[in-house]
């Protein structure tokens, strides 16, 4: 069934919201303001409290809207696209800061219980995306070998899977390593496994300056990579290496972190570097406020192979105590030996769940923290543990979030429950054209 309708305002998940006879339609590929012809989902069962559709065919455009999608694969099935994994790639790089900015300040207000004057919470580029297009992200990329063994992404909705020869959001250093190990067009995988390529961002080479259709650039990026990367078949290497190393320079110090090729690590090229930057100044600041600057005691939760972790316990000149948990045993193997070869002494780092760690197995020494930083899952932290952070005696709290959502929560949980106020929120466009973003808020007593 196909209609048209008129664009009311965002919604989540990179859909917006029009209305038909005054049932809410959710839209996927469609802009505020616009008038467009969209094709309802099926079943679209008169008695559903709401549909969903996609846009066919855009009638009057947002000024917002490309003429040509960034990724025309990723874009409408109508329009010869239907690829997930890129679902903003009809809007303008300006358009995708406003779009995000409008969706944490609802979800702030509306499930977060903040004052209704919070302003437009601000949304921060990541430097040289905006010369990339919003292309040219991510370090690390997933896809699945289709019928005749050639990687692919599912068509949404679908089991169909589409053959790719490129992946236009994968940095230029996955795409060489990709090319060299004949991935697009010469390796043929079993049908269903499924393809991981993971590739550290050389920090010594300006990838974004370099042409991939130039033989000398892609031998300068392989050169610049070397042995550090993975290409992983149903888990299992099929070239490269089984650990990396990823080297960030944050507050003038260098770390090299070891990472599982497996495991979760910050896909953008550039946010190791800015997320803790970000949230060592605001730590900084909150020591400072506080006068905690001889030995403070930091909470690092949900704190995977310690990328937050190695910069908290430079500060105080080393005599940070900083205490961290993370479930995956992986990451903490990790994490432990990242903070011995750093030289680090003062870093005790616990596997386990975080809601019952903080409950049976904090040392005496870390029992009380000055500030807590937190980078929880896409579920977010939940009622238990911010409880627990309360009932800790922080005075500080610096949350990370990968979803706006959870992240309200929690904060209509620290600010009505519990006896803390939210003094500061921000975004970094570390997913561009798509519509996840990373905001960090900053909770005060």
């Amino acid at each position: 069934m196909e209609t048209e309708l008129t664009i009311e305002r965002y919604a989540d998940q990179g859909r917006c919201v029009g209305h038909i006879d005054g049932r809410v339609v959710f839209v996927r590929f469609a802009l505020p303001g616009e008038r467009v012809r969209v094709r309802l989902d099926e079943p679209a069962n008169r008695e559903d409290r709401f549909w969903t559709g996609e846009v066919v065919d855009v009638l009057e455009p947002s000024p917002d809207r490309l003429a040509e999608p960034a990724w025309p694969l990723a874009g409408p099935l109508a329009m010869g696209g239907g690829v997930g994994g890129a679902d903003l790639v009809h809007v303008s790089l300006p358009g995708q800061l406003a779009w995000k900015s409008a969706t944490i300040t609802d979800q702030m207000k509306r499930l977060g219980h903040v004052d209704a004057t919070l302003p437009a919470v601000p949304v921060e580029r990541i430097a040289g995306d905006e010369a990339l297009d919003g292309l040219h992200w991510r370090t690390r990329i997933e896809m699945i070998a289709d019928d005749n063994g050639h990687p692919s992404m599912r068509r949404r909705g679908t089991h169909v899977r589409v053959p790719l020869d490129t992946m236009p959001l994968a940095t230029k250093a996955v795409l060489a390593v990709a090319t060299a190990n004949g991935i697009w067009d010469t390796v043929h995988f079993e049908p269903g496994a499924q393809i991981r390529i993971a590739v550290p961002e050389p920090r010594d080479l300006d990838t974004s300056a370099l042409d991939l259709a130039n033989p000398d650039d892609v031998q300068r990026i392989l050169a610049a990579v070397g042995d550090n990367y993975a290409i992983l078949v149903d888990g299992q290497l099929f070239a490269g290496s089984d650990d990396l190393t990823e080297h960030v320079t944050v507050d003038g110090h260098d770390f090299a972190y070891g990472v599982a090729a497996s495991g979760f690590w910050q896909i953008h090229r550039q946010a190791p570097q800015v997320l803790p930057a970000y949230v060592l100044s605001l730590v900084r600041g909150q020591l400072e406020r506080i006068g905690r600057t001889d030995r403070p005691v930091i909470w690092d939760l949900y704190s995977g192979s310690g990328l937050f972790t190695l910069p908290l316990a430079t500060l105080a000149g080393e005599h940070a105590r900083v205490f961290t948990v993370e479930g995956a045993k992986a990451a903490v193997h990790h994490a432990r030996h990242n903070a011995y070869d750093a030289g680090l002494d003062n870093v005790e780092s616990f596997c386990g769940d975080v809601a019952r760690t903080l409950a049976h197995h904090v040392p005496r020494p870390f029992a009380h923290p000055d500030v807590v930083v937190l980078d929880p899952p896409r579920a977010g932290a939940k009622a238990r543990v911010c409880r627990q952070i309360a009932d800790s005696g922080a005075r500080a709290v610096v949350y990370i979030a990968c979803d706006p959502t959870s992240l309200a929560r929690d904060t209509a949980t620290l600010t009505h429950d519990l006896d803390f106020r939210l003094a500061d929120v921000r975004a970094f466009d570390i997913y561009p054209n798509t519509h996840h973003v990373e905001t960090v808020a900053l909770f005060v007593r």
